[in-house]
């Protein structure tokens, strides 16, 4: 009797543990869809925000990356045709052309030096004390804007005093300038500027067979070698320069591949005023490429913020005088960029800090006649004035 009623209680809770274990078990299913679901949720939101600061990066160093992977997708330029070039002291003219391959003419021809004005005081005045033997007019173009269509000085015109020296030879030119259509490209208002510039040259009495200087403020021609182009029959039509480039001052020698500078035989009609590149002949060995050489901290930020390239500059801190000035120092990149090469092993050469050149052999001669006043050009003098802006200056920037 006992034994059927313990039998009958067994088979009473039996239903009871069955349903307590499926409880359980549920239970125990719910917990743990809940925590996989949590974690999963955490880990979608973890990639998320991973792909978006990789986005992020890649916006930020798209230039970098670009630069730094040229040598993958780009190919180089057709090679120029490199033509000697010959020059000692007490050497005669007529020697020189023979050299060359030309023959000496019984006059020169008049020279034009045409340039387009920012703020490159000093440099300009290098340049034109460089040439003012040799060159009968210079041609500059100032615009009350910048490239970047921002208000600005009009740096030559009160700055006139320190060009006394050639008042008779220049023919200066304002350009009325304007502010950027959003989303208009500053290459817009360069462009521009250059096609006035073809005006101003016919207003200064450019004609046929006269030789024309194209090239940036910062890229000075040698004396020695518009006076060769001058004299000579037979040269080119026309014929672009090779410059020594230097950055900030002559104690950081970068390279000799400046090559935009060009010298054409003037032709009425044909000859535009142009930075580009033109024919694949160049004179080797024929000047100096001064980038961003300012006396004034101010001078290098307004520059970096008015030239056509001010997308490179990727934040504010980029402007920071003390960080400029170090970079200055230490012969580093302004835009923190990498060089524009074409091979694997010129990016390794070339990138970091330029080496400091300790030679101030061959260069511009006014330039070590008055080391005084130029100072900050020369090797071991890389510590820049401050310069007490207007703030007028850099109003909009």
């Amino acid at each position: 009797m006992k034994k059927k009623q313990a039998h009958s209680r067994a088979q009473e809770e039996k239903p009871k543990l069955l349903s307590n274990f499926r409880l359980h078990r549920h239970g125990n299913s719910h917990a743990w869809m809940r925590s996989f679901c949590v974690r999963e949720t955490k880990t979608t939101i973890a990639y998320t925000v991973l792909f978006f600061v990789f986005l992020f990066a890649v916006y930020w160093h798209w230039e970098t990356i670009g630069y730094a992977s040229r040598p993958l997708w780009d190919t180089p330029p057709k090679p120029f045709e490199y033509i000697a070039h010959y020059y000692a002291v007490n050497v005669s003219m007529a020697k020189l052309c023979s050299l060359h391959g030309w023959t000496v003419r019984h006059h020169p021809r008049r020279v034009f030096d045409a340039v387009i004005f920012n703020n490159e005081v000093d440099v300009l005045e290098l340049r034109w004390r460089e040439l003012t033997s040799v060159v009968n007019t210079f041609v500059i173009v100032e615009s009350n804007t910048t490239f970047t269509g921002q208000n600005k000085p009009l740096w030559f015109a009160e700055n006139m005093q320190r060009f006394r020296f050639v008042q008779s030879q220049i023919t200066y030119s304002l350009f009325a300038g304007r502010a950027l259509e959003r989303g208009e490209s500053p290459f817009v208002l360069e462009s521009a500027q250059r096609v006035h510039m073809d005006k101003v040259l016919r207003d200064a009495g450019i004609a046929q067979g006269d030789l024309l200087i194209m090239a940036d403020v910062d890229e000075i021609p040698s004396i020695h070698t518009i006076d060769l182009l001058r004299w000579c029959d037979g040269i080119p039509d026309v014929i672009h320069l090779q410059l020594n480039t230097y950055l900030y001052s002559f104690e950081f020698f970068m390279d000799r591949d400046t090559w935009r500078p060009s010298v054409h035989i003037f032709k009425p009609g044909k000859t535009e005023y142009d930075h580009g590149r033109q024919t694949d002949l160049i004179l080797a060995d024929a000047g100096w490429h001064c980038s961003f050489c300012f006396r004034h901290i101010e001078e290098i930020v307004f520059k970096m913020l008015a030239y056509s390239h001010v997308d490179r500059v990727k934040s504010q801190a980029f402007l920071d005088p003390h960080r400029v000035q170090t970079v200055v120092c230490e012969g580093r990149d302004l835009f923190d960029m990498l060089p524009e090469v074409y091979s694997f092993k010129e990016l390794v050469l070339k990138s970091g800090a330029i080496p400091r050149s300790f030679s101030g052999v061959n260069l511009p001669s006014f330039l070590l006649n008055n080391s005084d006043r130029f100072k900050f050009l020369l090797p071991g003098h890389c510590v820049r004035d401050v310069l007490l802006l207007n703030k007028n200056h850099l109003e909009g920037f």
